[in-house]
């Protein structure tokens, strides 16, 4: 199965010349313009690698890198303008597992991203079927079942739960469970997503579940 790469830069045009070369080395290739929405994006397309632009709006790639190692050892290729000893080393040190300064080759940059992969190695497959206890996902088909009942729920509520089983022991942040369960960068209150929460605990305990824990002062985790 071919390898997925999301590519983060803010530029468009940089974002197309180097989807169409990877594409033609036969990766499977997905886009964000900025961190915010990369952040959001990474627990459903699940990537194998990510070409990350240091320097975005929003959220730059240094804060993007930060934020993804708390969570995830996917590899990182760095994209930047600057070329300075002192920004590669602080991207390395960071968790970037390669560094490439702009301008560069197409042609380069997927050498680049297949000695990564080939360092790192392959990555566990990424399952459409998330499972948790009693409560099965679907993530392709976009269903969910508890006790083999079907659990209707909205687009919102079953990105948020997708978040949840995916992490099954890890206890989010509001702020982290809104930036990984609202696409684009689409910003919502904190009571915005208390909301969808309680919605999704009324409908599993119709079934007989209590599906998510409030961790106090905090956010949520899966029970």
């Amino acid at each position: 199965m071919a390898a997925t790469i999301l590519v983060v830069d803010d530029d468009s045009r940089l974002r197309n010349v180097v989807r169409y070369a990877l594409v033609r080395a036969g990766f499977t290739v997905t886009e964000a313009a900025d961190g915010v929405t990369a952040l959001a994006r990474i627990s459903t397309d699940a990537p194998d690698l990510i070409v990350l632009d240091v320097m975005m709006p929003e959220m730059d790639g240094i804060t993007f890198c930060r934020q993804l190692r708390r969570t995830s050892d996917v590899p990182i290729v760095f994209l930047s303008s600057r070329s300075d000893e002192i920004d590669r080393v602080l991207g390395l040190e960071l968790g970037g597992d390669d560094y490439v300064t702009k301008p560069f080759s197409p042609r380069e940059l997927v050498s680049r991203v297949k000695a990564v992969l080939r360092r790192v190695g392959p990555r566990p497959a990424a399952h459409s079927r998330l499972q948790a206890g009693p409560l099965t996902l679907d993530t392709d088909a976009h269903r969910a079942w508890l006790s083999g009942q079907e659990l209707v729920l909205t687009a919102t509520e079953f990105r948020v739960l997708t978040v949840l089983m995916r992490r099954p022991g890890k206890a989010f942040s509001r702020e982290e469970l809104m930036a990984r369960a609202y696409p684009d960068g689409h910003h919502v209150s904190t009571r915005t997503l208390d909301s969808h929460v309680r919605n999704i605990r009324g409908k599993c305990q119709a079934l007989g579940c209590d599906a998510v824990e409030t961790v106090h002062g905090l956010g949520y985790r899966l029970s």
